[in-house]
């Protein structure tokens, strides 16, 4: 009796594991990550150069007209974040639907986890830009406006280190002003063969 009672529940445990849904391991795709938009500087209304009192002192533009040591606009500084084969782009909203303008020109410095400058570039309208004696790379064409995603930015951010991005509009002659100003990642764009090459 025991025996025939211990083969009906071995039965029943066996009809109860065959009738158990088998699930196959989930080969679907996690859901792609987000853009992320980080805002690099606020509007900032016209004002004649010779209002704006803060100079950066460590710049120098190579112009015959208007000042060398160029005045500050606007700067800021982001918090820490990763490129992680994003395409990081300018825009002038966090959507970017909009293009952006300044005058003169946007300083963009790139700073390590230790707060040291390891690139830099100016986009806008501006003659040569020296640093001590190095000359900054100019990104973009010679404007005071331009597109949303116009500006490529990718190859001047670490690949896989953690960065923060240092952005400050600078004036030399006539007025400054500055519009909003956001870095636009797009995941999954990363860089370009040609990019790559330059570094």
């Amino acid at each position: 009796m025991r025996h025939s009672r211990t083969l009906t529940l071995s039965a029943a445990a066996l009809s109860l594991l065959a009738c158990a849904k088998q699930v196959p391991p989930s080969t679907a795709a996690a859901a792609p990550p987000e853009p992320r938009s980080v805002q690099l500087l606020s509007a900032t209304p016209e004002r004649e150069t010779a209002r704006l009192e803060k100079l950066r002192e460590d710049v120098e533009v190579d112009t015959r007209e208007g000042e060398r040591t160029p005045r500050v606009v606007a700067t800021a500084e982001t918090q820490p974040m990763r490129l992680d084969g994003a395409q990081a782009r300018l825009c002038g909203d966090a959507a970017c639907t909009q293009g952006f303008a300044v005058d003169n020109f946007l300083l963009l410095e790139v700073l390590d986890a230790k707060g040291k400058v390891s690139r830099r570039a100016a986009v806008g309208f501006t003659d040569s830009v020296f640093i001590g004696n190095e000359q900054v790379d100019n990104l973009g064409r010679r404007a005071f406006s331009f597109e949303p995603n116009e500006v490529d930015i990718t190859a001047l951010l670490p690949e896989s280190e953690p960065f923060r991005v240092r952005a400050t509009a600078l004036d030399y002659w006539g007025v400054g002003r500055v519009t909003n100003i956001f870095l636009r990642l797009d995941p999954g764009a990363g860089r370009g063969e040609d990019d790559l090459r330059g570094q």
